[in-house]
């Protein structure tokens, strides 16, 4: 309850924050036309908090034994900013402006410099512990005046190419200031030098930054205009954008670098964390790829997939097309293609293969099955009700779908009742397979179903309806399957003990038995994004014109054949924006793999992977190295989502 409570005032706190935050601002900017001394006043204040904020929340500040607690310095932060502002929004005279503003950011800068830290912090690291040096420099003053002198060069330089028409002084003041923070902040060594070196370093900075600003001149009605009319786009657009790079594209970046330092990111490596990825056979492991042609899998998909595009040449032959792919015979390539692809990635192994296998199983199973519930429920009379039972898993956290389904997977001892419902069901079968009652009983009925679907088949030729001819040889080939199992070798889970001919449970271990327990993991991510695609298919369908239905109609085109040939092709466009988020989705896949086997039993995905070698491992390279891996493979999906969005807005 804590916890929970704890949650609720943090939610509270954001949302609240948030908004006084965004209605604060508007209200601010709406004093520059009629107060604008009172507004340069409320930014200078509002600059000096959260300045030392920051500093202080990076721990670059601190209180000092015998000085006063930190939210002293930062109302006098905010003081300073405050009566600086003020001045800066009521002087006219440059001279006046640039001694002000001077005078304020070097009161700043000396405050900070006051505050800096002189101790220094130890860090775990691994087993071990190792020290970060202080934020005061290590002043070398022939250094600095020679970034100072650079910084001087550079403003003379832009003077001269933007044509001389601002004053030199004014670029000459930003230029050293900036030269001024190289030499002495971002090249020297920081340690724990003398205080004298942070409080001159930091005063000097402030000093600069705040001439800069006092040197430009006050500013007139039209400017006052400007800024309250201006301001609404960085209101808007400003915390988002800051929390985009504070949150994704600054640690994007650092990410990158880390993966050419070595495990600690200390020292450069260059592509060896790249090498270690794909040498590895853990991470990626081809040396098996000849076995996939001798498999079953890729036998049986062969097969199948020659039956449906010889099932589609004879319909084609009949209609004096080369194919002639519906329903049933696509379903067959489909699924040959599908055990082809399990083949090929059931033999390859690594944690890069396992997430190609995700890529494609999420993505097709779950397109297909949104696709087939939408046209399914549209214009059903429960079709709401459907729709909010198979959307109803998107409400569910990958944390907790992980742990539903862990349950529904588990296998208890085979001497014991199974509480997993998979594994419940398929002992069940296994015991009515060895019943020889229950077995005439269902053997009975799938003969009785499979010479009805034999019927419906010889009534489609005669009546040259080839797809539902073939659409329902198609369906009895499964049946045909299940009667031989029942009749032969069995079907569910048992064991004969042969030293009693005692018939056991025998229970399948979903989340260990490799490789395909993989497969059992993505069936918890198809349940969940099935609703998504499910969602969008259905606005989709229903914004396909009228028109175009009613005119296939009357030119005796079936349902189907409407389906296939007028509502996909006018859906290809959701079709492609659902696939290719998908791909998004399922790339970064963690949660589900990290909840059910924490990548154990060959069941690891590139993002476990980086977390375990960056947090558990702590080897930030290769780490950092797999991150940036995943990130170059999601990119170009990215882009291609962005690009297509673009064309539509057109």
């Amino acid at each position: 309850m804590d916890r929970v409570i704890a949650t609720l005032v943090g939610v509270g706190v954001a949302v609240g924050g948030s908004a006084l935050i965004f209605i604060g601002a508007n209200k601010l900017f709406d004093l520059a036309p009629r107060g604008w001394r009172w507004f340069t006043t409320a930014i200078g204040a509002t600059t000096g908090l959260v300045a030392f904020a920051i500093l202080w929340g990076n721990r670059v500040i601190f209180q000092r034994e015998g000085m006063p607690p930190e939210w002293v310095w930062l109302l006098l932060a905010g003081l300073v900013g405050a009566v600086a502002g003020y001045l800066l929004g009521s002087l006219r005279d440059w001279w006046a402006r640039m001694i002000v503003g001077a005078a304020g950011g070097a009161v700043l800068g000396f405050l900070v410099g006051l505050n800096m830290r002189n101790v220094i912090l130890v860090v775990p690291d691994g087993n071990a512990q190792r020290e970060i040096a202080t934020p005061i420099p290590s002043i070398n003053y022939g250094e600095l005046f020679l970034w100072v002198g650079i910084g001087l060069a550079v403003g003379v330089a832009l003077w001269a190419v933007r044509g001389r028409t601002r004053p030199l002084w004014r670029g000459l003041v930003l230029w050293a200031t900036v030269g001024w923070l190289f030499g002495a902040f971002l090249t020297p060594e920081l340690n724990t030098g003398l205080r004298s070196n942070a409080i001159l370093a930091s005063t000097i900075l402030g000093l600069g930054i705040g001439a800069t600003i006092g040197a430009w001149p006050l500013a007139d009605k039209q400017t006052h205009d400007r800024v309250e009319s201006g301001s609404r786009k960085y209101i808007f657009l400003g915390p988002a954008l800051f929390f985009i790079a504070a949150s994704l594209v600054i640690p994007s970046i650092r990410t990158v670098i880390l993966s050419f330092l070595d495990g600690r990111g200390e020292e450069a490596v260059g592509f060896a964390n790249y090498a270690t990825i794909f040498t590895d056979a853990n991470i990626l492991d081809l040396s098996t790829w000849t076995d996939i042609f001798t498999s079953s899998l890729f036998i049986g998909g062969v097969v199948v997939a020659g039956l449906g595009l010889a099932a589609a040449w004879f319909v084609g032959r009949a209609r004096s097309e080369t194919f002639d792919f519906g329903p049933s015979n696509l379903s067959l390539v489909a699924l040959g293609l599908v055990l082809i692809a399990f083949a090929m990635f059931s033999i390859l192994r690594g944690t890069i293969i396992n997430n190609l296998w995700w890529v494609f199983t999420v993505t097709a199973f779950a397109t297909a099955a949104g696709l087939a519930v939408a046209v399914l429920a549209d214009r059903s009379r429960s079709e709401s009700f459907a729709k909010s039972i198979i959307f109803m898993p998107m409400a569910i956290s990958f944390v907790g779908a992980g742990i539903i389904w862990r349950f529904m997977y588990i296998a208890r001892p085979p001497v014991r009742d199974q509480t997993g419902v998979m594994n419940a069901l398929w002992v069940w079968l296994g015991q009515i397979s060895n019943d020889s009652t229950d077995t005439a009983i269902v053997v009975t009925v799938l003969t009785l179903v499979v010479i009805g679907l034999g019927y419906i088949s010889f009534r489609g030729f005669r009546s040259g309806v080839d797809g539902v001819a073939w659409g329902s040889i198609v369906t009895t080939l499964p049946l045909i399957w299940l009667i031989y199992r029942f009749l032969g070798p069995g079907l569910g889970g048992f064991e004969i003990v042969e030293a009693t001919g005692e018939i056991v449970g025998q229970p399948i271990q979903f989340t260990s038995e490799r490789p395909f327990n993989n497969f059992w993991l993505m069936v918890v991510l198809i349940w969940i994004q099935t609703g998504f695609s499910m969602v969008i298919f259905s606005a989709a369908i229903k914004g396909v014109p009228a028109e175009l239905l009613e005119a296939a109609k009357v030119d005796g085109a079936t349902e189907s054949q409407s389906f296939w040939r007028v509502t996909v092709p006018q859906i290809m466009p959701t079709i492609g924006v659902v696939v290719t988020t998908l791909i998004v989705t399922v790339m970064k896949v963690f949660d589900i793999v990290r909840v059910m086997t924490a990548g154990n039993f060959d069941t690891n995905v590139i993002a476990n992977e980086f977390y375990d070698k960056a947090f558990t491992e702590f080897n930030f390279g290769v780490g950092s190295s797999l991150a940036t891996v995943l990130l170059l493979f999601i990119l170009p999906i990215l882009v291609y989502n962005i690009r297509q969005m673009q064309k539509a807005a057109v």
